[in-house]
């Protein structure tokens, strides 16, 4: 597997190996070892949702105790998936990336704890996956505003792009604080 460091510490684009000839391919997803190598101790979960093009999921995490380390990938359509750091004493603290994930790419993203994570779908009938490795606890779920301003996401570039007017949102995803108003505190694991 390749590890692709990102401009966010401890965040890193997964190529997995793929071997495919005429007939299609064959890809290992999931190793052990290359996930021990990066901090993801086991996988507790794991999670698929379908989107219709222009659903905007996000941007979600779960608090302490409860927080999640994930590893994403889209194995129908494609989606641009985006990241921000919210670990207070980072050096990447309030900065994001946007990464398109899609089924011809080969690529996961793997979002350490500690990170708010959302994505959009540029495509009808589109299957993310997720393994995580903490339980799931619907009192410990946070969210961070999608477009909240100061973390300078260009939505309407990427909507724009890909022929999206207006994103779909939850009712959740569209009330959620702004990232300078959040009461969650983590911090960096070492």
């Amino acid at each position: 597997m390749k590890k692709i460091e990102t401009e966010l510490l401890d965040c890193f684009i997964l190529e997995p190996d793929r071997f495919g000839d005429e007939r299609g391919y064959f890809s290992p997803y999931f190793i052990q070892n290359n996930f021990d190598e990066l901090g993801f101790e086991r996988v507790v979960q794991a999670n698929r949702s379908k989107s219709s093009k222009g659903v905007l999921r996000g941007l979600h995490f779960q608090e302490d105790p409860k927080c999640q380390a994930k590893i994403v990938e889209v194995i129908k359509g494609a989606a641009i998936d985006v990241v921000v750091d919210i670990r207070k004493d980072s050096e990447t603290y309030g900065k994001h990336i946007a990464v398109e994930l899609n089924d011809q790419n080969n690529r996961q993203l793997f979002v350490p704890r500690g990170f708010a994570h959302g994505f959009v779908s540029l495509e009808d009938d589109t299957i993310f996956q997720y393994l995580i490795d903490n339980d799931y606890a619907p009192d410990k779920e946070g969210g961070i505003l999608w477009n909240d301003p100061d973390l300078g996401i260009d939505w309407d570039k990427m909507l724009t792009d890909n022929g999206i007017d207006e994103p779909l949102l939850s009712d959740k995803d569209q009330v959620h604080p702004r990232l300078k108003d959040s009461k969650v505190l983590f911090k960096r694991r070492k």
